[in-house]
């Protein structure tokens, strides 16, 4: 069962859960929580869309469509072979790369191979397609030759020269390899004729997708607004110009390509699948660089700061990016990304305390307040606006807020957000270890003991916290939030549930002291009122 399924299962417990209770017992009125996509699209530059009822392919402006690469990928062979400590890229007598395997252990999948990047169908990267069609057929049917079969990568850069020859024109692509796995390309024609590289299709190492997952298309332009089209949801021919980045990603992994000039028109189409494509309108002499690997973000930035870009956390990026940063940080620090998650936890936490200290507070007086305020609705059950004042007028006179001890979970929600984006797309953290069982912190704990403890945490601060519920319905469904929160954060990744638990243990401990010193001031002023009152006698 996928992660989305067991969400899907939950949500669906929960419904039938509460609509067995509300049955039973008198129901009571409910806000409905909107459903929040997470999906980030900001639409550039779009000139056309396809009208017709079919779906549309890229026959209309390159004159075919994606099947046809797939039917020709199987005659070709390989002619050029790359080879370096982390990886194996393969390219084809199609001018393609057609293979890039990658070589550490971590990226392993379940058969305990190593992960291939490049989908066996559909699109390849520096795949060339001509507008003309009868030279495009001679162009499937002619394989390019290389001026280097095999390359071993060991520290300069190496270039291999592939040339195909055509009864009319020349073409030459220039490829430059590099060991961090990014690649320089200078394509040459002949003569003077419209053709299209592509940039092939995302990479699919990870077969089973998290919640919240984005794959698909990103285009990033020089006024960084970023479009995203999800797999499933290409709905037409979009164009873009001042293009710094093109990227075709999955969970962790990503075919990118960049350098491209200003005036370059960027073509992002779909395939029967309603798949995103992406290709651009080349020039007789066509320069930009490419990147096909892990979106390892120290890796992006020492090839090109602007491939950092290809990163994607969706709405919470504005979070996001700079959690990352201090985790990093933190991690250069600890030397275990584990630890480092604790360390932001405590970071956060304590930029918190004094709103959390106030809130807290807050909820403690609130509680001590509750007969009176009982007393208030009664006297005024039939004035509800001299109830209001009244009430306003009792929090004020104690130094109570009714919305303190909202602020800093309403503050924690952006937080959470953003550091489950983080956790879902740092392949830094794919493989790393923290201590005993959890081996692998972008994974769910195989033995449940994370949730659990998460779960039975959230109970005990739970139990801890002061209440102040009038409503039966409402502290039922309180009760049952540890519970229901255990069975989501099952399917998370433990780096998640990590953060989490702590987060809570966190919140443990300042209840407690925050509950020791409310009792000890109560004691005192007790204790003072006793003793004045002895004198007085």
């Amino acid at each position: 069962m996928t992660p989305n399924q067991r969400l899907l299962v939950a949500v669906l417990s929960s419904i039938v859960f509460f609509v067995i209770y509300t049955a039973i017992f008198p129901p009571v009125e409910q806000n409905d929580t909107p459903n929040v996509n997470n999906k980030q699209k900001v639409v550039s530059q779009e000139t056309q869309e396809n009208s017709s009822a079919q779906k549309p392919t890229v026959e209309a402006v390159a004159g075919h469509s994606v099947s046809d690469q797939e039917r020709v990928s199987y005659d070709a062979s390989t002619i050029v072979t790359v080879k370096s400590d982390d990886f194996i890229l393969k390219m084809d007598t199609l001018g393609r790369i057609s293979s890039k395997e990658l070589l550490d252990e971590k990226f392993r999948d379940k058969e305990d191979h190593h992960a291939q990047l490049i989908a066996q169908k559909g699109a390849k990267p520096l795949y060339i397609r001509f507008l003309d069609e009868n030279l495009n057929k001679e162009a499937s049917q002619t394989p390019y030759t290389a001026s280097i079969s095999e390359v071993t990568l060991a520290g300069e850069p190496v270039k291999v020269t592939l040339t195909q020859k055509l009864s009319t024109l020349d073409v030459v692509k220039e490829i430059t390899f590099y060991k961090d796995g990014h690649y320089d390309v200078n394509i040459n024609v002949s003569s003077n004729v419209r053709y299209f590289v592509y940039l092939g299709k995302r990479p699919q190492v990870n077969k089973t997708e998290q919640m919240m997952t984005v794959v698909g298309a990103m285009v990033y332009t020089d006024d960084e607004l970023v479009t995203i089209i999800e797999d499933g949801d290409a709905e037409g021919r979009k164009t873009f110009t001042g293009v710094e980045l093109i990227s075709a990603f999955d969970q962790y992994t990503a075919t990118i390509m960049y350098g491209f000039s200003k005036d370059t028109t960027i073509i992002v189409d779909r395939d029967r699948d309603n798949n995103p494509v992406v290709y651009f309108d080349a020039m007789p002499n066509m320069k930009f660089s490419g990147y096909v690997g892990p979106k390892e973000y120290k890796v992006l930035k020492n090839i090109n700061p602007v491939l950092t870009n290809a990163i994607e956390y969706g709405w919470f990026t504005f979070a996001a990016k700079p959690l990352f940063a201090l985790l990093s940080w933190l991690h250069g620090i600890f030397g275990n990304w584990g630890w480092a998650i604790i360390g932001l936890v405590t970071i956060i936490r304590a930029l918190l305390y004094p709103l959390t200290y106030k809130g807290m507070m807050s909820m403690q007086k609130i509680k001590d307040l509750a007969p009176k305020l009982k007393e208030i609705k009664e006297k005024y059950k039939n004035d509800p606006q001299r109830m209001n004042a009244a009430t306003m007028e009792m929090y004020k006179k104690h130094g109570a807020n009714p919305l303190g001890g909202c602020l800093p979970m309403l503050l924690q929600i952006p937080v959470f957000f953003a550091i489950y984006r983080v956790l879902l797309n740092a392949v830094e953290l794919q493989g790393a270890p923290w201590i005993l069982w959890i081996t692998d912190l972008s994974r769910m704990d195989q033995f449940y003991i994370l949730p659990l403890l998460m779960g039975a945490s959230m109970y005990f601060q739970q139990r801890m916290t002061p209440t102040n519920f009038t409503d039966p319905m409402q502290e039922k469904v309180m009760k049952f939030l540890p519970v229901i929160f255990t069975f989501f954060f099952i399917t998370f990744p433990s780096g998640l549930v990590l953060y989490w638990f702590v987060n809570n243990l966190f919140s443990i401990g300042q209840q407690f002291i925050v509950n020791t010193q409310y009792q000890n001031a109560k004691d005192a002023e007790i204790a003072l009122a006793k003793k004045h009152g002895k004198k007085n006698d």
